[in-house]
């Protein structure tokens, strides 16, 4: 077979697609294959969990025993991927008889049929062939695709409607924002940014893009939400795209829902992109799993925005106290110590593990490991100010070598 292929998609909604094997390639396979709508009989005795669980969610069919000789019946195309080269021989050659085009996974040179490196941006698949070198296919293929997302490569696409995009942005380390967040945010033409965003990426912004400074400074300075919800709503009804930057994700205490709210009071078209919280990221870099087996079964995810006793808070402290799970406090630097005393009064012991960090996943990262008795006396010590991440329970005490 000539390695000068003919690149070509196929439409394969709701037509047979028979894939022989049930190993790793067939579980790479298959989530696109999916994708495309086919309808997937998987013929092999033995398959991996993954593949198993996609046939027990309905997903695929799978015949579970040994590919017999007109299994491609009525197929329009076939994937040749067991671990023995004479069944996949043996397909190939079915395939041939009846004209289905067929990959073959062990030889790609044998088969009717080459699977590119492919990937997927706002709604384009990109594939790429290499002449069998799969290797430089794959690096191209995600080369092509990061240049897209991040807005190296304008894809000359049709501009986006008016409206805004609330996206969550991540913890802070700009390749912890996802990957459709990084997209929209390509596409903008306002971007209104927080300061606990990934300020890295405003940097790769276009130079039409206008760039509106959002921060809330602890205890500073700070631009009202009221401000906020208005220069939303007053840019997108310019006809612009506007990306609302975030930190963390928008749900999770970043008053996100305030501004869908008033969006769409307003008539305004908002789409929530969810971000990687830092109330478990800034944790997990530092070295502190939120749970682990049989060490916590619960974790509550804490405001420290008002004390215990404040008329305005909603936390049961009592309750807290009573927990043998995790905590995680945000927001709690400046009442550490009120914190602390509350969940000891309540029966937390003085000597339970808190871990403290401060810019999580950023280049200016800091952690502390204490007990709720020392916390305050540390944090002042060590001048740990906001933005921090407080963690409180046994999985504070844990390392890695398990002492």
């Amino acid at each position: 077979m000539s390695e000068e292929h003919y690149l070509v998609g196929l439409d394969l909604a709701g037509r047979r697609v028979v894939v022989v094997g049930g190993g790793q390639v067939a579980q790479r396979r298959l989530p696109r294959l999916i994708a495309s709508g086919a309808v997937i009989e998987v013929v092999s005795p033995q398959v991996t969990p993954a593949v198993e669980g996609m046939a027990s969610a309905g997903e695929i069919t799978w015949a579970e025993r040994r590919w017999a000789d007109g299994d491609l019946d009525g197929a329009w195309y076939a994937v040749a991927c067991t671990d023995d080269a004479a069944v996949n021989v043996a397909v190939g050659e079915e395939a041939e008889r009846r004209r289905v085009f067929c990959v073959r996974a062990d030889d790609g040179s044998a088969g009717s049929a080459v699977t590119p490196a492919s990937g997927d941006h706002d709604g384009m698949t990109i594939g790429v062939l290499a002449g069998g070198v799969h290797r430089r296919s794959a690096a191209v293929r995600t080369a092509l695709v990061e240049a897209l997302q991040a807005g190296v490569v304008d894809d000359v696409a049709a501009p986006v409607a008016a409206g805004v995009a609330l996206v969550g942005g991540g913890p802070g380390d700009p390749e912890l924002i996802t990957v459709r967040g990084r997209r929209l945010l390509a596409r903008a033409d306002v971007v209104v940014a927080d300061r606990l965003g990934p300020r890295d990426l405003l940097d790769d912004l276009a130079p039409h893009v206008e760039v509106v400074d959002a921060s809330k400074i602890p205890y500073g300075r700070a631009m009202a939400q009221q401000k906020i919800n208005e220069l939303l709503i007053e840019h997108a009804r310019a006809g612009k795209f506007v990306v609302r930057l975030k930190g963390g994700d928008p749900f999770v205490y970043g008053r996100g829902y305030e501004e869908v709210q008033a969006c769409t009071a307003a008539g305004v078209p908002v789409t929530v992109v969810p971000g990687i919280t830092s109330a478990f990221a800034a944790p997990a870099v530092a070295g502190v799993p939120v749970s682990h087996r049989g060490v916590a079964h619960e974790i509550v995810v804490v405001s420290g925005h008002v004390a215990p006793g404040d008329p305005r808070s909603l936390t049961d402290w009592a309750a807290l106290g009573r927990m043998r799970g995790t905590i995680v406090l945000m927001m709690a630097v400046e009442r550490i110590g009120l914190f602390a005393d509350a969940l000891v009064t309540h029966g937390r012991p003085a000597d339970t593990p808190v871990a403290v960090i401060q810019d999580g996943t950023t280049r200016i990262q800091r952690s502390l490991r204490t007990t709720l008795r020392d916390v305050a006396a540390d944090i002042r010590d060590q001048e740990i100010s906001p933005p921090a991440i407080v963690v409180v329970g046994p999985v504070a005490g844990l390392s890695p070598d398990g002492s």
